[in-house]
């Protein structure tokens, strides 16, 4: 995450509001002195009082098979983006930067067993159909007898324990209010600039 606090984000709803809203992350991990990234998208499960990121990998990925014996990863959900220029901004003597938000779960992974990643998938749909209603959801009941099964042999599932959440959201609450009103319209209509214009 950035240094800067004048960009993080310690709201633990907020920052988990932000991973629902953005679910599909990038894992990070060093397994056995290698780095790993994969994508994934993933589930927020409350276990009592203690949040987890559910989540599925192809069993193909290089990660998949180091799931049982379980390993650290970053998760990193992202959102939007922008250049600033420095042309946009009233001071002199400025520099490009980039805005954006951003959040990160770190935390201790674990396997799935089947019940747990049979459910993370049912979930998982029904979230994503409900964003497209009013089409009819899909189910996996629609899927031919057996063949739910058959897919469900070529994934592996995982469970990261979060012990640390924080996030950036960048939106130049470091300059100058005539700096920052500048650059979001200098951005125009990118939906960053209507955030940073709406800061306190």
């Amino acid at each position: 995450m950035h240094p800067a606090k004048a960009f993080r984000v310690e709201d633990r709803a907020t920052l988990l509001d932000f991973i629902a809203s953005h679910p599909f992350v990038i894992l990070a991990a060093s397994v056995g002195g290698r780095p790993f990234v994969a994508q994934a998208p993933v589930v927020i499960r409350d276990l009592d009082g203690e949040v987890a990121l559910d989540f599925h990998l192809s069993r193909a990925n290089a990660l998949a098979p180091h799931l049982v014996q379980g390993f650290r990863a970053v998760a990193l959900a992202t959102g939007l983006d922008a250049y600033v220029s420095p042309d946009w901004y009233e001071s002199a003597d400025q520099v490009p930067t980039w805005n954006y938000l951003a959040v990160e779960a770190e935390g201790s992974i674990a396997p799935l067993n089947e019940a747990e990643l049979i459910a993370l998938l049912d979930d998982l749909s029904a979230r994503e159909e409900a964003r497209l209603l009013p089409k009819a959801p899909w189910t996996r009941d629609k899927m031919s007898d057996g063949r739910f099964e058959a897919m469900l042999r070529g994934i592996a599932g995982g469970r990261l324990f979060v012990e640390r959440l924080e996030g950036t959201f960048k939106l130049s609450q470091n300059k100058s209010d005539a700096d920052r009103l500048g650059a979001a319209e200098g951005l125009g209509d990118h939906p960053i600039a209507e955030m940073m214009r709406n800061l306190p």
